[in-house]
């Protein structure tokens, strides 16, 4: 089970960290990511990373803006957003894949979303 958490109503130039705590098992040896979905639209992707936590990718939108990172050890992955943008207003949802991160159709396991609200 993956519960995602820190989502909430921020004014635009602001900041949040979501975190997406795993129960039940162990995702320590598995590839992360962080998708949204903004009210009226699919589902994109925003950000991943390597189950060693040694490397991650962004979509063009948010890279340089938000840094994605997990902590094994606490079965936990982070998605720090700075700088944040009423276009960034939607809910996120991280997920678990068994394939490689850049598989972005590929992910298998997704848990509740988080709704991140930007205010201009």
């Amino acid at each position: 089970q993956l519960q995602a958490s820190g989502g909430g109503l921020v004014q635009a130039g602001g900041s949040l960290r979501l975190s997406c705590a795993a129960s039940g098992r162990t995702f320590s040896y598995y590839d992360m990511g962080w998708f949204r979905q903004a009210p009226g639209k699919e589902r994109e992707f925003v950000s991943a990373i390597r189950w060693s936590g040694g490397s991650t990718i962004y979509a063009d939108s948010v890279k340089g803006r938000f840094t994605i990172s997990r902590d094994n050890a606490k079965n936990t992955v982070y998605l720090q957003m700075n700088s944040l943008k009423p276009e960034d207003t939607a809910v996120y949802y991280c997920a678990v894949t068994k394939f490689h991160y850049s598989d972005i159709d590929k992910y298998d396991w997704w848990g509740q979303g988080t709704l991140v609200t930007v205010s201009s």
